[in-house]
């Protein structure tokens, strides 16, 4: 049988317990350090309990501690002060009306997104390491075998944290880089593999560039790429995975780039993963890019399709799960095709779209799909 193993793009949704604490921290307010570690290593065990549960077999902890998977930065990395400004993506400001209805009830999170206004470095990798020995044990409790940790790309970290203090957006970069290595290579050498989101390949162009034409665009894309390698130039590319999309929103998203224009970039990234968007309905027929340019997918790669949707709640049929990884395996073989998600379930702490309990249902139907998948393949090449 051609086993397609299961995962997702990392971040689950986060119990009430866990968000207080985590805001608690965030606006400075008194909380017990020893109770906020022994609610995240409580709750890290029961996401992946429930991983495992719903079928799940590369699990993360579903990045419990962190307030996002970009700003959490600030709370570890010095050089970070005040806020950056707000800047709606472009899609949504010709949308004014829906752009408002989102944030009138509560689509748009609110939380601290400093500018970077001094040097970046480590203040230690203490938080992570916390981390790390929480997904660990909750791994071995629950029958896990394989796990992910995720972190942020100097990208997407100049994104949300904009720079007001490096001369120019490369040197930002490439601080960025210098400072983040070491966590990279923490998560590694902890027996994980890394994921690195990167919306900043995606999602930026019409967040942050949109006055730019899509080729100016993907030059700046390429300089977050050449950032992120430099970054990895230590790290075994098989131990690494990289997640493109263009805003995890319900939304028009009539102003994304295309996959066809961001493919090269991505592919230039030194990990063997690729985590990127098929069930959004504006990139749902893009899986033609891959089919039309197999020949430029390095074979060390392993595509990992987002076959379930993070931005509704519904239940895709595993069926439906099925189809999409057949279209990915019949370019590739089943296995390099891993099945996965869109994008996160909680991307930030305390907000989702989706219901906790359907998101595990998804993960749940994410699973069957890959077995029905798996069993086609095995039967087609039989």
């Amino acid at each position: 049988m051609a086993k397609i193993e299961v995962t997702h793009v990392g971040s689950l949704p986060r119990t009430q317990e866990v968000v207080d604490f985590i805001f608690a921290r965030e606006r400075e307010e008194p909380f017990h350090q020893d109770a906020f570690d022994a609610a995240m290593a409580k709750a890290v065990s029961d996401t992946v309990k429930r991983q495992v549960d719903a079928g799940v077999t590369i699990v993360s902890d579903g990045e419990t501690s962190k307030i996002s998977y970009a700003t959490y930065v600030k709370d570890r990395y010095t050089g970070f002060s005040g806020d950056s400004p707000r800047n709606a993506p472009a899609d949504l400001k010709l949308y004014p009306t829906f752009l408002k209805r989102l944030a009138e009830s509560g689509g748009t999170p609110k939380y601290a997104r400093p500018m970077c206004t001094g040097e970046v470095t480590s203040k230690g990798q203490g938080e992570l390491e916390k981390d790390i020995a929480n997904l660990k044990a909750a791994m071995a409790e629950h029958g896990a075998e394989r796990g992910f940790m995720n972190a942020a790309s100097p990208g997407v970290i100049s994104l949300f944290l904009q720079n007001d203090f490096y001369p120019t957006r490369k040197a930002y970069l490439d601080a960025l880089a210098d400072a983040m290595k070491a966590e990279y290579e923490t998560i590694v050498a902890a027996g994980m593999d890394l994921q690195l989101d990167c919306p900043d390949l995606a999602l930026s162009r019409h967040m942050l560039f949109n006055d730019l034409s899509d080729d100016e665009f993907v030059r700046i894309a390429a300089t977050h790429v050449e950032a992120l390698n430099h970054a990895l130039q230590n790290i075994d590319p098989a131990q690494v995975r990289i997640h493109i999309c263009w805003g995890n929103y319900e939304g028009p998203h009539v102003c994304d780039i295309s996959m066809d224009k961001v493919f090269s970039t991505l592919m230039d990234a030194r990990a063997r993963y690729v985590l990127f968007e098929t069930s959004n309905p504006r990139h749902a027929h893009e899986w033609t890019v891959f089919r039309d340019r197999k020949a430029e997918i390095p074979e060390d790669k392993i595509l990992v399709p987002g076959v379930v949707d993070t931005t509704t709640n519904f239940i895709e049929h595993p069926q439906v799960v099925a189809q999409r990884l057949e279209r990915f395996t019949d370019i590739v073989g089943a296995d390099r095709v891993i099945a996965g998600s869109d994008c996160g379930f909680g991307t930030f702490a305390g907000y989702g779209a989706v219901d906790p309990e359907i998101a595990y249902a998804k993960l749940g139907a994410l699973a069957e799909g890959a077995g029905i998948a798996g069993l086609r393949a095995a039967g087609a090449a039989a």
